[in-house]
């Protein structure tokens, strides 16, 4: 299976797609599902859950200490600016799956040691399709491979053209498969850098509901 495990709809602050197009572009693309994680809300979910699109139900929560995101889960975290260390038991508490993404890229960099949190992380994002440098990446890859944790790629895609321009991959036939894989580390990442113009589409979007809401 194929699958982008960071996409963001409409429905973050800085997202800007239909869950719709992002389907279609997955579909186009190639792929078998995608995780939505939406900024600090699941409003998507129900949507999701009536789609006949295989999406994984997850929630990109900025903690006090910088984003971390759940998979696999069942109810929304209201965690927004909490411990991380609060944030990753409530996910696990969920049997969900506790990522941390972009763990080293510049200003959304995760601005703690990570290693006092090992025994909560499951998995890092070592690639991420958005941000343009890949030395982040890299040595997320270093840190995932020297502590023994699970690696997983997405575009974190605010808007739906990029979608499964970076995956993560396994044998896995079902999404369950797919996440026991996750936990014991069998997932491969692959796909490319997606286009510079789309480093900038979060930061569009927030400007033009700055915009609209002063319009109005």
């Amino acid at each position: 299976m194929k699958i982008d495990l960071h996409c963001h709809t409409k429905y973050s602050y800085d997202g800007s797609s239909e869950l719709k197009d992002i389907i279609a572009e997955a579909k186009r693309k190639g792929l078998d599902a995608i995780a939505v994680a939406d900024h600090d809300n699941a409003r998507v979910w129900a949507e999701a859950k009536e789609s006949d699109f295989p999406v994984i139900l997850g929630e990109e929560i900025k903690t006090s200490k910088g984003d971390v995101i759940g998979l696999f889960l069942k109810e929304e975290i209201k965690g927004h600016g909490k411990d991380p260390r609060w944030v990753m038991e409530e996910i696990k508490k969920q049997d969900g799956v506790v990522v941390v993404p972009h763990p080293f890229h510049d200003t959304e960099r995760f601005k703690d040691d990570l290693e006092k949190y090992l025994d909560l992380i499951d998995a890092l994002e070592v690639f991420n399709g958005r941000r343009p440098f890949s030395s982040p990446d890299e040595k997320a890859y270093d840190f995932a491979l020297k502590h023994n944790l699970a690696m997983i790629g997405g575009t974190d895609a605010h808007y739906f053209r990029p979608v499964g321009d970076v995956y993560t991959e396994c044998e896995a036939k079902t999404i369950e498969e797919f996440k026991q894989m996750i936990l014991e580390r069998k997932t491969e990442v692959k796909g490319k850098k997606s286009k510079i113009i789309y480093v900038f589409c979060p930061m569009i979007e927030v400007i033009k509901r700055f915009l609209f809401k002063k319009a109005d």
